[in-house]
């Protein structure tokens, strides 16, 4: 048996928050996961008192709009500052804090897109509103950077319960369900610091990295 884990959760209501609830008190892991009406992740006094006593945070709070709003970045304002500033003030208050693991997941989507890729493949020229998901990832770096483990899990398109879609889209070269992002998120506590893909087997994004590194695999 494993130690008992403390995991801070951020975006817990989320569709990503439920499935890792759900394997993560499974495992017997003490999970706090505050609403945004509990905790404002722009006031550094309140995530400093959050993360106390905890070890692992995992910022899954977003506010993702519908795709088809992607050329009208307004819209995703509130998910740049919950990607980008929220990052930054959560890894100040856990680094203070002496927390063991941050875990920040992004999107398959920031890859160049029509080829193969894996974690090595240079990103370049994403999208105005997928900036502040390499601003994230950068906050965990700086995490690992600092001498904690900072973990990047770059999700495929997720499908299944919460996702607003029942079936995966295999045209867009990443695709994951939510209950398989659940156990991968779970599964991210235990990983070195670094970038993973997390998405189906034999899509045009490799999972190889994760799945040698921990076990895991999708079964949906």
């Amino acid at each position: 048996e494993g130690d008992v884990v403390r995991v801070l959760v951020t975006g817990g209501t989320g569709a990503l928050g439920r499935a890792f609830q759900a394997v993560a008190t499974a495992a017997g892991h003490d999970v706090l996961a505050p609403g945004h009406t509990e905790l404002d992740l722009f006031d550094p006094p309140a995530v400093v008192a959050a993360v106390q006593a905890v070890d692992a945070v995992l910022h899954l709070a977003t506010r993702i709009q519908a795709l088809g709003t992607m050329q009208q970045p307004g819209m995703w304002r509130e998910n740049d500052r919950l990607r980008a500033e929220a990052s930054a003030i959560l890894v100040d208050a856990a680094l203070a804090a002496g927390v063991e693991v941050f875990v920040q997941p992004t999107v398959t989507f920031v890859y160049p897109t029509g080829r193969p890729v894996s974690e090595d493949t240079p990103v370049a020229d994403v999208p105005v509103i997928l900036r502040s998901a390499l601003a994230a990832e950068q906050q965990a770096a700086r995490f690992a950077r600092a001498g904690g483990r900072g973990v990047v899990l770059r999700l495929g398109l997720l499908d299944g319960p919460g996702a607003g879609k029942d079936h995966p889209n295999p045209a867009l070269g990443a695709t994951l369900h939510t209950a398989d992002a659940g156990r991968a998120l779970l599964a991210a506590l235990d990983v070195p610091s670094g970038i993973y893909n997390v998405c189906r087997d034999s899509e045009r994004v490799s999972n190889l990295r994760f799945a040698t590194t921990t076990g895991w695999r999708p079964l949906r």
